[in-house]
């Protein structure tokens, strides 16, 4: 029993080519995320997740900052699978110092021969606790808060191939500042606080414990005056006996879904891209 034990320890994506007896598809994903955009996987019930990503800045400033290395933005999160059908997280990244807590469920389920979709529900509610109060005397916690729901519908086509859609409404109680051509804040703020996005993305397994991953989120009612940008991002996912390594090239600095929807502010066609990877754990 012992090294039977050890083996599923050791390899994290053993269950990404097993189909159950019930006819069910398997994870179409390894990871519990595409690159930005949260994926179907769901952690196994009493499956216990700590994950550390970094996001680094540009790289086009070159060996000014080390291509970026000198200026990390970390993420911390705690992964917790209460059902199979369940996974909650709870997080602290240093974008706007924020904190964000999610739950995704599975409402349906891929099969075999049968329904061909992995339908999952998502929603986090964030709070960002970098504005501060001295300098904004009527904030209120209210004003700090944002607001995620999603529904993700993947696809496994085959042992290589998996691709998702994902409908996205978001809500941010504080909008970003909207500057006109003299620098000057546009009042009242032409930004609405509910936002759609509609997130795209997909792996293909090029090896037996490495893919290629991407992900694209069109924001679909940005105020045309925005800085923003749409966060486009690139990765190669690499398992490594108990760990998985995501390793990914980005146009956004944040990792909390409102903060990569709606503040991605880097441009790939300006070199604005950002290097970063992911390191997760599961026990």
């Amino acid at each position: 029993m012992l090294p039977l034990y050890g083996f599923s320890q050791d390899d994290l994506l053993s269950e990404i080519d097993t189909v159950k007896t019930d006819s069910k598809v398997e994870s179409a994903f390894k990871s519990l995320k595409i690159v930005n955009l949260e994926s179907t996987k769901l952690a196994a019930k009493g499956d216990f997740y700590f994950i550390v990503a970094h996001r680094f800045s540009y790289l086009k400033k070159g060996f000014d900052d080390f291509f970026g290395l000198d200026d990390a933005n970390t993420q911390l999160k705690f992964v917790y699978g209460i059902k199979e059908w369940l996974t909650i997280h709870a997080s602290r990244s240093g974008f706007q110092e924020t904190y964000d807590l999610a739950a995704k469920y599975r409402l349906v389920q891929q099969e075999k021969e049968g329904f061909p979709f992995t339908i999952v529900g998502f929603n986090s509610i964030a709070i960002n606790t970098e504005i501060k109060k001295s300098v904004y005397p009527n904030m209120k916690f209210e004003n700090r808060l944002s607001y995620v729901t999603q529904v993700l519908v993947s696809r496994r086509f085959s042992d290589k191939l998996s691709l998702e859609l994902a409908p996205t409404y978001f809500h941010e109680n504080t909008v970003r500042d909207i500057y006109d051509a003299s620098g000057n804040p546009i009042l009242p703020n032409p930004q609405d606080n509910s936002q759609f996005a509609i997130g795209m993305g997909g792996r293909y397994k090029f090896g037996k414990r490495w893919s290629v991953n991407m992900d694209y989120a069109p924001h679909l009612n940005r105020d045309s005056r925005s800085v923003y940008k749409n966060p486009l991002s690139i990765g190669v996912d690499l398992e490594t006996g108990g760990h998985v390594f995501q390793m990914h090239f980005t146009n956004s600095r944040a990792m909390h879904e409102t903060g990569f929807l709606g503040q991605t502010a880097g441009r790939w066609d300006k070199g604005e891209i950002c290097f970063g990877f992911n390191l997760v754990r599961v026990f």
